[in-house]
């Protein structure tokens, strides 16, 4: 069971795994409609016109296509996580939720009652069983600016072992030509980046006109407590963040803290948004089933950044300490952090407080 979008790069996964001798079908996930996001019907998102084109693809392919309703799984596990960690102060990663929940865990379930021993997606990741392991391993895909194992660290071994990545060997350029060659309407259609359901990247805006969200309005301090001025409500600031503010000071200042308990946002120079490390929780290991001991690797904590090597200390709750070797720039409580071991994602989990460190 193929998960197909409507997107290029599911419908040549698809067709790929035809050639290989797969016996395969097509499911779409309709999660929720436009006009539920508050979305223009015109959009592309997760919408009926997205449902056509995949279903185009499996028809130029000659293959079954299924449309599961996960609306109210989708609601249930992603959005209402999302709005309620925004609402705690953290800045959440939905895509991560989707993936664990829905794409890989209820899709899963579907494909095992219809009597299906896989399935496979059009993520640029690869999964191998390495022997020596004895576990199922995920690696960083060929085409390294199109990586996308960092939203998939929370794969579990089950998952892996039922999931087929054909993409994972292959340049985007050539994922396209391949579309191009077999005919594909959806050939040239543009990668979707955003969140799919705040396409816009308003979060706060979403928050606030679809879940009719009330954010309070509170005092902007700096470290050390002093009254900067008023903020808007905690939603509408994330760790970084240096626009939008409306305050004027000498030089720049950035959100370098959220404080949900007084309700304040903390302030502070860029040299202020350093951390020396961070605390994660809801750890999912992947390569090893558990760190028995202090461990080197490269800790990534946004998608589009690169690694950062650190050491990974383990802790008897099952949380791992996370030190740089040097700080890094705007950690940020709520998102993930994933683990690499060179091309092996090793493991990760989400952020939940950062610690102090100089800037470099």
């Amino acid at each position: 069971m193929v998960a197909m979008s409507g997107g290029v790069d599911s419908s040549v996964a698809a067709s790929l795994l035809m050639e290989q001798g797969y016996d395969v079908c097509g499911a779409t996930l309709r999660l929720f409609g436009n006009e539920e996001a508050g979305i223009s019907r015109s959009r592309t998102c997760c919408s009926l016109a997205d449902v056509e084109d995949a279903r185009g693809v499996a028809l130029r392919l000659g293959i079954e296509h299924f449309v599961f309703n996960f609306g109210r799984e989708f609601r249930r596990d992603v959005v209402a996580r999302f709005v309620e960690e925004y609402k705690n102060g953290r800045t959440p990663n939905p895509c991560i939720d989707c993936n664990r929940f829905i794409k890989f865990g209820k899709l899963i379930e579907r494909a095992r009652l219809l009597g299906m021993d896989r399935i496979a997606t059009g993520h640029y990741a690869r999964v191998e069983y390495d022997e020596k392991r004895g576990r199922w391993i995920l690696k960083k895909a060929k085409d390294s600016s199109k990586d996308q194992t960092y939203v998939l660290y929370a794969m579990t071994q089950d998952e892996l072992a039922r999931t087929l990545f054909p993409l994972g060997g292959l340049l985007k350029s050539e994922v396209r030509e391949l579309a191009r060659e077999r005919g594909f309407a959806n050939a040239r259609k543009p990668d979707s980046e955003d969140i799919c359901f705040v396409p816009d990247g308003d979060y706060a805006g979403f928050l606030e006109r679809v879940e009719k969200v009330r954010p309070q309005p509170g005092n902007f301090v700096d470290r050390d407590g002093n009254v900067l001025g008023r903020h808007k409500g905690l939603i509408h600031y994330t760790i970084g963040q240096r626009k939008g503010i409306g305050l004027s000071f000498p030089t720049p200042r950035y959100v370098v803290g959220k404080d949900r308990a007084d309700n304040t946002v903390v302030l502070g120079e860029s040299s202020e948004l350093y951390s020396g490390g961070f605390l994660a929780g809801n750890v999912n290991l992947i390569s090893v089933e558990r760190l028995r001991e202090p461990q080197r690797a490269g800790v990534k904590i946004r998608y589009s950044q690169t690694e950062a090597p650190a050491v990974l200390c383990p802790l008897a709750d099952g949380r791992i300490r996370v030190r740089f070797d040097r700080p890094q720039r705007a950690v940020t409580p709520g998102q993930a952090a994933v683990f690499y071991e060179g091309d092996l994602v090793l493991g990760g989990g989400t952020i939940e407080e950062n610690e102090g460190g100089d800037a470099p």
